[in-house]
């Protein structure tokens, strides 16, 4: 059975760091790009982050771009987000990722192959 399970999520103050894990297990994923999204109360779903299976591509939605960073662990099944300056706009939960290609990571998103449950980030002012 194919999981990803997200762990790192918590409450900070703005200005904090915070970095997400996200492990996937039940299949290899070397050849999958991984990734983030975010859902706020209320919102929609927002690309956040992505990262190729070889870990040479990375492709960061606009509101993160310089404050965030992916990185993919060395067996390729665990994917990581560096989350720096971060704002109550970044509030909300984020999901772990996982598609044939970074196209999978375009709206609508529904080529995401495997989700994660999601880990709430709260981000106060």
């Amino acid at each position: 059975q194919v999981q990803l399970v997200e762990s790192g999520g918590g409450l900070v103050q703005a200005g904090d760091s915070l970095r997400l894990s996200c492990a996937a297990s039940g299949s290899s994923f070397n050849s999958y790009t991984m990734g983030w999204f975010r859902q706020s109360s209320g919102g929609e779903r927002e690309f956040v982050a992505a990262i190729r299976g070889s870990g040479s591509g990375t492709y960061y939605g606009d509101s993160v771009k310089g404050r965030f960073t992916i990185l993919r662990g060395n067996t390729k099944n665990t994917v990581s987000l560096q989350m720096n300056s971060l704002t109550p706009e970044d509030t909300a939960v984020y999901y772990c990722a996982a598609g044939t290609s970074p196209w999978s990571f375009t709206r609508p998103y529904n080529s995401i192959d495997y989700w994660g449950k999601g880990t709430l980030v709260t981000v106060s002012a």
